[in-house]
């Protein structure tokens, strides 16, 4: 069984509850992870939710979303998690919005309520071959015309692609050369975030 690992509002681990019964209309905050797939020419892949999913079936969004398991570092995470959904393996991986944090309630009451850092992702492949559980549908878009149609509510997403555009637009124009953030600007909980007290002074 899947589990999820549960936070306080600083991003500290409090707990973990099994996935399949985490999303409710009183989701605590949990940690997650987002990733962007982009190609060499800067291309973004973007997917579609199977109809299938609990929470926003069948709304198009980033490349892949996840949940690391416990004492699972972020990285490997996503990783993971794009071989599991998309069939591809990765080039590299690179934080960008180390600390991104948001909250939507579906018309069902359903509710996602994530610290969720954000990774771009690059990869030189073409051909993913999602998951059908998991991705009803993939397409390569421009970056520029992709995020311009989001922000001025002219192609629809999920809530969470929605907040972390209009957050990445803000790094520059090209993603392949947004500033990839340290690991110190991780969540408190992130196995991969480097423990500050052992490189303090003695």
């Amino acid at each position: 069984m899947e589990h999820v690992v549960l936070l306080d509002d600083a991003g500290r681990a409090v707990g973990t509850e099994p996935k399949a019964s985490v999303h409710t209309a009183t989701t605590p905050l949990h940690l997650a992870f987002s990733a962007y797939v982009f190609d060499q020419d800067g291309n973004l892949l973007i997917t579609r939710r199977a109809l299938e999913k609990r929470t926003w079936p069948g709304v198009w969004t980033n490349s892949c979303c996840g949940h690391p398991a416990p004492d699972e570092p972020l990285e490997l995470a996503v990783r993971r998690r794009l071989g599991q959904e998309l069939g591809i393996e990765i080039d590299d991986v690179g934080i960008v919005l180390p600390f991104f944090r948001y909250r939507a309630v579906m018309d069902n009451g359903i509710v996602e309520n994530e610290i969720c850092p954000v990774y771009r992702v690059l990869y030189r492949g073409s051909h993913p071959a999602p998951d059908p559980d998991e991705v009803c549908g993939v397409e390569w878009v421009d970056w520029t015309t992709f995020a311009d149609a989001v922000v001025n509510g002219t192609r629809d997403v999920s809530p969470w692609c929605l907040e972390q555009v209009q957050q990445l637009r803000k790094l520059g124009p090209d993603p392949l050369l947004w500033p990839v953030a340290p690991a110190t600007d991780l969540p408190l909980a992130a196995p991969d975030r480097p423990d500050e007290d052992l490189h303090s002074p003695a």
